[in-house]
């Protein structure tokens, strides 16, 4: 059989950033010339970045686009690159966006894969199946393909296909089999998600079974608002063995060397095959000669733990969240809690000391433990640390206003935020927010007090979660012969908010053992209370944490946006009416 080099070239583009995103496809495609690819392939919407979401519906931006490929095929025969075919997504239309009445069906925006070479768009192809579940809305922007594109490289009949493709039966990779390739190249904008690493390369040897080829399947890492994507790029035989795997969270070149079948004699230019699917062939004239010397072997990465994998998703996302929106430098309330603690460790990973401003802004019921823990860690950390003390603020507004219980404690929060959001106009600091999902979920926040900010990283980490990343990340250091970041006090002391003597979660909430669970069921399972109960949790702290999940909707639609790590994240993934008179215990 004869071998094709394969680079997969996972690489981090921006929304919007169509010249940069293409500087990109012309840094990696010299780099995969470089080590003897003769075929190379970027993800999905490589050169608009993904998702675009509503920018689908400007006729400029979607001109763009299509500009930019023709451009990037001229470039990259410029850079004397032409010979090497190149695999590229990109948004594409054949009519104009689906904004009004007057849509013609089959028309419209699509997300698009093209084939360059010799300076040219040799093919394209329109991803057939659209997901429109969770976070992708891609049945509002996109019409189907219904066409298989296969293109003769090097001998070889390769199917291009985009990203959910592969997470349908039939279709696309059906199709394949039938029409004899040899390769099929899927090129994703896969959002990370804990554990998906593990369902993604079973998924991949079902398609590859169904399409009798091998696949090389390609994902975009970076981070995008919400969701971060982390690689995981890898190529897989027909029957099932995984030959290469890229690791995950960084940018990366895989390069393999992969033997596939001999295409048989030309078959028509177009066909129609099973699914409703037609065959439309392309073929390209030359390509690199295979290189000489030993076999690029790509290798494969081993696994790593949940809560590494966990830290690393959420430093990238923070990371390009700070950078790609031009943010100098972040800041947040240090309180000596776990909660920031972590945060803190989390911006320092991702953006260096010297962008990271810790502020302690002690009232009169702050513990000196609790001061001294957050002096301890901007010590380790070498963050910036800043003392700003409330209380004489506090008892301004309290010599003019008559308060008293909550309503002082929810001032104490808001008197915090002012001072950080002031920091942010003065400085132009980004503010990180830092209440995990647990207190998101049961609406255990102050509305613009210690929920002020720009972006949360924990925003979808569960308070159990967050004791974990905290223990992970000082094991980590210390096994490399670092200084743990976290202080042990904040690991170890019972969480507290501190804005009345004595105060603890626990006052006003179940353990947190107790109640993530249940929240995890309700929040992520979209159990009901019977099921939860029938799951073995007390009726009535079911009963309790169910009420403060549904009367905080309110609450959790003003929060910042963070990095989405779990199945069911708050925001897109979880979309409840805030009106709203349905309740599960009556």
């Amino acid at each position: 059989m004869p071998t094709l080099r394969l680079a997969l070239s996972q690489v981090n583009p921006t929304v919007g950033d169509l010249a940069g995103n293409a500087a990109l496809v012309r840094a990696g495609t010299r780099k995969a010339a470089d080590a003897g690819a003769q075929l190379v392939a970027f993800p999905e919407m490589m050169l608009t970045g993904y998702p675009v979401e509503d920018l689908v519906f400007r006729r400029s931006f979607v001109a763009a686009s299509k500009a930019a490929l023709d451009q990037l095929a001229a470039d990259l025969a410029a850079d004397g690159l032409g010979d090497l075919p190149v695999v590229v997504g990109y948004l594409d239309a054949d009519g104009p966006p689906q904004v009004s009445g007057d849509a013609q069906p089959g028309r419209g925006a699509r997300n698009a894969a093209a084939l360059l070479h010799g300076g040219t768009v040799v093919a394209r192809y329109f991803k057939h199946h659209l997901p429109n579940y969770g976070v992708f809305d891609e049945d509002r922007y996109f019409v189907p393909g219904d066409t298989l594109t296969v293109v003769r490289v090097g001998g070889v009949d390769v199917a291009l296909t985009i990203c959910e493709d592969l997470w349908q039966a039939g279709g696309p990779f059906a199709v394949a089999r039938q029409a004899g390739v040899g390769l099929v190249v899927n090129i994703n904008g896969s959002p990370y998600e804990l554990n998906k690493d593990d369902i993604r390369l079973p998924l991949v040897r079902r398609r590859a079974a169904e399409a009798d080829a091998t696949i090389a399947y390609v994902n975009m890492i970076g981070g995008q608002d919400e969701l971060v994507f982390e690689g995981d790029s890898m190529i897989v035989a027909a029957d099932g063995r995984l030959l290469a795997r890229a690791p995950q969270f960084v940018e990366h070149l895989l390069v393999h060397d992969v033997e596939v079948p001999e295409a048989g004699p030309p078959g028509p230019e177009a066909e129609e095959l099973a699914d409703g699917m037609r065959v439309l062939r392309r073929t390209v004239a030359a390509i690199p000669p295979a290189p000489a010397g030993p076999a690029a072997d790509g290798g494969t990465m081993a696994p790593v733990a949940d809560e590494a994998e966990v830290w690393q998703a959420l430093v990238l996302g923070l990371r390009d969240y700070v950078n790609k929106n031009r943010f100098p430098s972040v800041v947040l309330g240090l309180s000596g809690g776990i909660d920031s603690a972590v945060v803190a460790a989390l911006a320092v990973d991702a953006l260096g000391p010297d962008r990271v401003v810790g502020v302690s802004l002690p009232s009169q019921y702050s513990s000196e433990h609790s001061r001294a823990d957050a002096e301890e860690l901007a010590k380790r950390t070498g963050l910036d640390y800043r003392i700003e003390p409330i209380q004489p603020m506090v008892d301004a507004f309290l010599a003019n206003l008559s308060l008293s219980g909550v309503a002082v404690e929810n001032l104490q929060a808001r008197v915090r935020g002012v001072i950080l959001m002031a920091l942010s106009n003065q400085e132009g600091h980004l503010v990180l927010t830092t209440g995990n999902k647990s207190e998101l979920a049961v609406g255990y926040s102050t509305l613009y007090g210690d929920s002020v900010g720009g972006f949360n990283p924990v925003k979808d980490v569960w308070k159990t979660l967050i004791w974990r990343l905290a223990k992970w990340r000082n094991a980590d250091a210390a096994a490399r012969g670092e200084t743990p970041p976290i202080p042990e006090n904040s690991i170890g002391k019972p969480p507290s908010a501190e804005l009345s003597p004595g105060q603890l979660d626990s006052d006003n909430l179940p353990e947190y053992d107790v109640l993530d669970p249940i929240l995890i069921g309700y929040v992520d399972g979209d159990l009901g209370r019977d099921g939860l109960v029938s799951s073995g949790h007390d009726p009535a702290v079911v009963d309790k944490v169910l009420r403060l999940v549904d009367i905080a909707e309110y609450k959790r639609r003003q929060s910042a946006p963070g990095t989405k790590i779990s199945m069911k994240a708050f925001g897109r993934d979880r979309r409840l009416p805030i009106t709203n008179r349905w309740r599960e215990n009556g």
